[in-house]
């Protein structure tokens, strides 16, 4: 429920996570769901707290960029860097490692150390003629960084260049592509103007989305039924069967002893 409800109301998904996290504290994605949404509603030291706790139960390091946020958002620039560099980056999904090089320029510009801010962001996923789920946000990144050094002519085509990322993904994710698109021809050549053709796609296009809209509502209200016990009675069982695999594993072991 948590995670749905985050982008639309993240006051309402913490009140969710908090009281998943009262029935089922020692699991992991719960504490994840509350540090996110402290995050998104603003609270970011109980955002650090939650995020080491899902560090120290999961083991896992998939949200260090929101670590290294918190510690901005507290007000800890010099030790959001030191969080951020304390983790081996080879080890981490590429995503991971993206966010991560944007929440250290993000840190970098509060110290004023814009130069730096630019240097974190030059990584080998900062390609121009590919987009990926990342590029958007890295495009972007890179192109507050250029405005900050007043090199506004680059900052202009950075921003352009997550524009037209953005939507070449959009795209792709409506013809069910893959996440990799090749975007060089678009980067070279500005957008023609929409043909007669494609304004009356569009409008079929847009018929037949407010369709699916009056039908998503209805979907919607069924889903507002969802309660918070039966999330949490979904996590608790999820628990349950973990803690029943390792007893069999271990019953197991103790057979091979004997």
């Amino acid at each position: 429920m948590a995670g749905r409800l985050i982008d639309e109301d993240p006051q309402r998904a913490h009140e969710h996570a908090l009281a998943a996290s009262r029935r089922a504290g020692r699991i992991a994605v719960v504490r994840e769901s509350v540090a996110i949404t402290a995050y998104a509603t603003g609270d970011y030291a109980l955002a650090l707290r939650e995020l080491r706790t899902y560090r120290r139960i999961s083991g896992n390091e998939d949200q260090i960029a929101l670590m290294v946020d918190s510690e901005r958002g507290v007000g800890r620039p010099d030790r959001a860097i030191e969080v951020g560099r304390a983790v081996d980056r080879n080890t981490l999904p590429v995503a991971v490692r993206v966010s991560l090089a944007i929440a250290l320029s993000g840190a970098r510009l509060d110290l004023g150390e814009t130069e730096r801010a630019l240097a974190e962001l030059d990584i080998p996923e900062l390609d121009p003629d590919r987009a990926f789920e990342w590029s958007p946000a890295l495009f972007a990144a890179r192109a507050a960084v250029l405005e900050e050094l007043g090199r506004d002519d680059e900052a202009a085509e950075w921003t352009r260049r997550a524009d037209i990322a953005a939507e070449a993904l959009d795209e792709a994710a409506g013809n069910g592509s893959d996440e990799e698109i090749f975007v060089e021809e678009i980067f070279d050549e500005e957008f023609a103007e929409d043909t007669d053709a494609d304004v009356a796609a569009a409008d079929e296009d847009l018929d037949a989305e407010a369709d699916e809209r009056v039908d998503g509502d209805a979907a919607q209200d069924d889903e507002d039924d969802y309660s918070i016990a039966a999330e949490v009675e979904e996590l608790l069982a999820a628990a349950d069967a973990a803690a029943d695999a390792q007893n069999s594993t271990s019953a197991d072991d103790e057979d091979e002893a004997r």
